[in-house]
């Protein structure tokens, strides 16, 4: 069965993906196939795709396909290894802006590609100052096959404001296959480069459907898919970032801006969560618990102690001299628990 690994909804659009357990959410799994023209190297691998659920009930959600007997690590902490890859040396980013113009303010001018530095949007300053930060250090509580910790590195490598290919608007449905297909045509071109440990974070804009059930049933997701690089099939690793506050209240915390940037305040949110859970899950194969989750998902909806910034907005923690408003994510220690720290 194919799946993907998603953020899900908020507490309001709960009646969206109604069941009868109040406490989990399980999602209806659909099945992916190339669009039409995309070529067979274009088609996703392996994605798993589970539901956000409410924020006082996520503690452990349930995914299609089962239990997962536990793998070789951490057993006392409620998540298990189960021999796949991580990000262990540092997870790389880059952005992928795709629409015809900008989606974030200050964002980069679109038709143009360049390093994370020259990103100066909410969403890039984020990027460029989430790695060494205390709240990124709890994905050092897991390790690779050998036992070796998850550096606390995460690199905002290069963005593509990509006006170039297709870009969706209005409320268009844009499969993964079609997402993978964009990629291609970034390695193609040479706005894109390839890099095995680089999440490639796909933002577009207004109610763009992104993945085909934004809003219904996950607000992100990360997953991965074939490219061609150099005549060389590869594996390329991928977050489908709806625009979040499209829908406030079903994607969004429901809380005031801590920066004045609703809208990028919104997406760094799910943006923090698909990127420690590729560095921990890169290929859906190895840290996640019996039900299938994985560890920001154990986290997810939860935000822990609040406070209130000097322009009247919520966040629950400082990365580089801005307050942000992130979900808490899953220590691998002392029993496993949710936290902002570690």
């Amino acid at each position: 069965m194919f799946r993907h690994s998603a953020l899900a909804l908020t507490a309001s659009a709960f009646v969206l993906a109604a069941c009868a357990d109040s406490s989990t959410i399980t999602e209806s799994t659909r099945a992916l196939s190339p669009s039409s023209g995309a070529s067979a190297d274009a088609t996703p691998i392996n994605p798993r795709h589970e539901m956000l659920t409410l924020p006082a009930a996520a503690a452990d959600e349930a995914k299609p396909g089962g239990s997962h007997g536990g793998g070789g690590g951490s057993s006392g902490n409620n998540i298990f290894y189960h021999g796949g890859r991580v990000l262990r040396a540092g997870t790389n980013v880059t952005a992928v802006y795709w629409a015809s113009s900008t989606i974030y303010n200050n964002g980069p001018t679109p038709g143009t590609s360049g390093p994370g530095s020259a990103d100066n949007s909410l969403v890039g300053y984020f990027l460029s100052h989430i790695g060494g930060s205390s709240y990124f250090n709890i994905n050092t509580s897991y390790t690779d096959g050998s036992g070796a910790a998850i550096a606390n590195v995460v690199n905002y490598t290069r963005y593509w404001a990509n006006n170039q290919f297709n870009p969706p608007s209005g409320s268009t449905s844009v499969t993964d296959a079609q997402i993978v297909a964009m990629l291609q045509y970034g390695f193609d071109q040479g706005f894109l480069a390839y890099d095995a440990n680089t999440l490639y974070a796909v933002f577009t804009s207004g109610t763009v459907n992104l993945g085909g059930y934004f809003g219904t049933s996950y607000c992100a997701y990360h997953t991965g898919g074939t490219v061609t690089v150099n005549g060389v099939s590869r594996r390329v690793l991928y977050a489908a970032m709806p625009f979040d506050n499209a829908l406030p209240g079903v994607c969004t915390s429901g809380t005031a801006s801590p920066n004045g940037d609703a809208d990028a305040d919104a997406e760094v949110n799910t943006l923090a969560h698909e990127t420690e859970e590729t560095t921990t899950d890169a290929d859906l194969n190895a840290w996640f618990d019996h039900r299938g989750s994985e560890n920001a998902d154990k986290c997810v909806w939860k935000f822990g102690t609040k406070y209130t910034t000097s322009n009247g907005g919520v966040a629950n923690m400082l990365i580089g001299t801005k307050d942000f408003l992130v979900q808490q994510n899953w220590v691998n220690a002392s029993g496993g628990f949710c936290a902002l720290t570690f």
